[in-house]
């Protein structure tokens, strides 16, 4: 781990004690991710109604500056030259973005498929058309046993992607596919949920520090 990504690693800890016993699993997501975004892949996420806004959440702050200003790529940034004032506009406010996208939104896509097949699969089906070898699927669940996501989950496998999740303490279906899983130590929903946001914020800030800072 760089010397910049390790201080939000151990904050998230000193912040957040309870959490000491998935440090392994914590620092393995981060070692998945790093690893994915170096080698030119993305992350999908998905979860249902909390966890839908956390993963609207988690790609808002890796798609744009979280906690540091973020260049774009320097060849972009050249090649912008070449529009004048637009250009230049382009390149004072545009800003490095790690690829991830929500299997949450698409609002046209989800209700065409909920409407036309099975409304558990719409994950699944994005998972289909985004989905490629070497990406990462981030399955978000507080019981680790919610069908769309564990769909999402097994068509990734099936596709060569890594699966990583976000559930509670107990053993689940997303459990036994993800690679990674960290579990909020709790069986209560919305305290799973209060976990789950440090932990995904000490992530987009370890990446952040990884490939901008």
């Amino acid at each position: 781990m760089k010397s910049t990504v390790t201080p939000h690693f151990d904050l998230l800890f000193e912040r957040y004690p309870a959490l000491n016993g998935q440090k392994a699993n914590v620092e393995a997501m981060y070692d998945l991710l790093a690893d994915t975004y170096k080698n030119g892949g993305k992350l999908l996420v998905c979860g249902n109604g909390g966890s839908c806004a956390d993963s609207e959440h988690i790609v808002g702050e890796l798609m744009k500056c979280f906690l540091i200003k973020r260049k774009i790529p320097a060849q972009l940034s050249e090649a912008l030259s070449a529009y004048g004032e637009d250009g230049e506009a382009l390149k004072t406010h545009l800003e490095g973005a790690l690829p991830a996208i929500s299997l949450c939104g698409h609002s046209a896509l989800t209700t065409a498929y909920l409407n036309d097949t099975e409304p558990t699969m719409t994950f699944a089906q994005q998972v289909v058309g985004y989905g490629r070898p070497g990406d990462i699927l981030l399955a978000i669940s507080t019981s680790g046993n919610s069908k769309n996501c564990v769909y999402a989950a097994e068509v990734a496998k099936a596709l060569g992607m890594t699966v990583i999740a976000l559930t509670g303490e107990k053993d689940s279906k997303l459990s036994a596919l993800a690679d990674v899983t960290f579990r909020a130590p709790s069986t209560e929903t919305f305290k799973i949920q209060e976990y789950h946001l440090p932990v995904y914020h000490a992530l987009c800030a370890m990446l952040e520090a990884e490939f901008f800072a």
